[in-house]
């Protein structure tokens, strides 16, 4: 009955493995390379685009800002109609009402210069006309017609003095969108970084998924050699027949193991596919298989040399420190604020008038014969003052909490790149250890396998060396992949993750 049990359990384990390996082998095979996966990775990876808008809106905030500086063109034209009410005078004779029209037009151009300077260059023109009611020394109404024209031009210009001249509005909101667009940029940097280690280890994971799927395929011919040599031993009566349900458990179990294998390859391989594509399903039939080996290569680590790598190119620390600076420009900001407001100012300019159309007015104006200037100071200073106190206050005690947040940002640097160097010298060591580990395992069977053929061991402890030859076998590519996803994890931590894979951040 266990027999039976056994044949139906190794069918059913071989008909599964039959259908991966048959689809698997219905997927189109593409030999990739690890920089052929970056490359699709920095360009498809959705989170890279996501995070690559973030620099191109923080511009367009700095472009904003920058609009504080842009002058303002204004131009205005209207009409006036004015109606004087009738009169009587002191004979009793009404005078009848006077009407007067006016076209009025002015312009002028306004702004703000970068050191706070304040201009205003104006200009108006202005056409009056109508009729004017009186009575002469004759007690007789007369009416007369009028017309003048008259204009000036003239630019004011003020310069704060004490309150807004280190940096006023405009300034503050360029120099913090400046500051946000570098920290934008340092974003899409750390995302790279992020990506470029995923993708890393998603590749040297599907690395380690194939050879330890070959592994397994190499315990399940073991176990099936060992298998049909006992099935004949059987036959011939040197074995007895509970040795074979030993081996046949050893098959079912090494099946078992090979289908685990295989969905870890399938799975691993769709986490490297939606690492490096934004349209999965042209990828969902493609096996990816790489074609670069794992190697162990000898880094010299030098913790000093790691650490201040992590100081310079850290994106999450230079955030920090941009942080830092933005503090520092809102708390310079709101300093300037406690100031009173001390403003010179000065105007400068020429009348027309007197003409009796717009022309001669624009000539007064050309020949500038009417100057007139005027300059002065005016202060104005608030008697509380308690809101820009407080707000410098809060800002001050802000800048506090922000640098106290950012040493310790620079401690838990430290101690990440130590633990990454310590790690990955630690797997360093394992590869070899793990090597060694696989030699003397394929030894100790091979001399196993002599004494059980001579009788002097039993199916049983030749099985358990199977084992550990397989263990042994599947833990050297483990040691292989988690050495280079050290490296990998030491790069990140570092923040030269970009510069060990070869990557131009100013060509993405």
């Amino acid at each position: 009955m266990k027999c039976v049990a056994f044949i139906i359990l190794f069918s059913a384990l071989g008909a599964i493995a039959q259908t991966n390996q048959t689809a698997a082998a219905a997927a189109a095979t593409r030999p990739m390379t690890l920089q052929n996966c970056l490359r699709l990775a920095l360009s498809q990876n959705f989170d890279v685009q996501v995070q690559r808008i973030n620099p191109q809106i923080a511009l367009f905030a700095l472009e904003t800002a920058y609009a504080g500086w842009e002058p303002a063109f204004n131009i205005s034209g209207q009409h006036n109609n004015t109606v004087s009410p009738a009169s009587l005078t002191a004979n009793e004779i009404q005078i009848p009402s006077s009407t007067s029209d006016e076209n009025q037009f002015s312009s002028g151009i306004k702004g703000v210069l970068p050191w706070g300077l304040q201009y205003d260059f104006s200009g108006n023109v202005s056409d009056t006309y109508g009729t004017k009611y009186s009575t002469d020394t004759n007690g007789f109404i007369t009416g007369s017609p009028f017309r003048n024209s008259a204009g000036s031009i003239s630019v004011t210009m003020t310069q704060p003095i004490l309150k807004n001249f280190w940096i006023d509005g405009t300034r503050l909101a360029i120099r913090v969108a400046g500051n946000r667009l570098k920290y934008s940029k340092q974003g899409l940097r750390l995302q790279l970084i992020t990506t470029v280690t995923a993708v890393a280890n998603a590749y040297y994971e599907l690395i380690y998924a194939q050879g330890n799927l070959e592994v397994q395929q190499q315990a399940l011919q073991l176990a099936q050699t060992q298998l049909s040599q006992d099935r004949q031993r059987a036959q011939i009566g040197t074995l007895p027949p509970l040795n074979l349900r030993q081996d046949e458990s050893q098959v079912a179990q090494s099946q078992a193991n090979l289908i685990a294998a295989q969905d870890t390859l399938l799975l691993d391989q769709n986490t490297l596919k939606n690492l490096i594509t934004d349209n999965y399903t042209k990828w969902h039939d493609v096996d990816i298989q790489p074609s670069e080996p794992l190697a162990a290569p000898l880094v010299s680590f030098n913790l000093q040399n790691s650490w201040a790598a992590g100081m310079d190119e850290r994106p999450d620390l230079i955030q920090a420190r941009l942080n830092l600076q933005e503090q520092g420009i809102e708390l310079r900001y709101y300093r300037n604020q406690l100031f009173p407001e001390l403003d010179l100012f000065g105007t400068y300019g020429f009348n027309a008038g007197g003409g009796e159309q717009f022309r001669d007015t624009f000539g007064q104006l050309n020949e500038g014969n009417q100057p007139f200037y005027t300059y002065g100071a005016q202060l104005s200073m608030p008697l509380g003052d308690y809101g820009p106190r407080t707000q410098f206050r809060s800002t001050k005690a802000t800048l506090r909490q922000v640098l106290l947040q950012f040493k310790q940002l620079e401690q838990n640097v430290l101690v990440e790149i130590d633990n990454a160097v310590k790690d990955a010298q630690s797997k360093y060591q394992s590869v070899e250890a793990t090597r060694q580990a696989r030699i003397y395992a394929e030894a100790a069977l091979e001399a196993e396998q002599e004494q059980y053929a001579v009788g002097k061991t039993t199916t049983f402890t030749v099985l358990q060396y199977q084992n550990l030859l397989t263990a042994a076998r599947s833990n050297e590519i483990r040691a292989l992949a988690d050495y280079n996803e050290a490296l990998a994890a030491l790069a990140q931590q570092e923040g030269t993750t970009l510069q060990k894979f070869g990557i131009d951040v100013q060509g993405i």
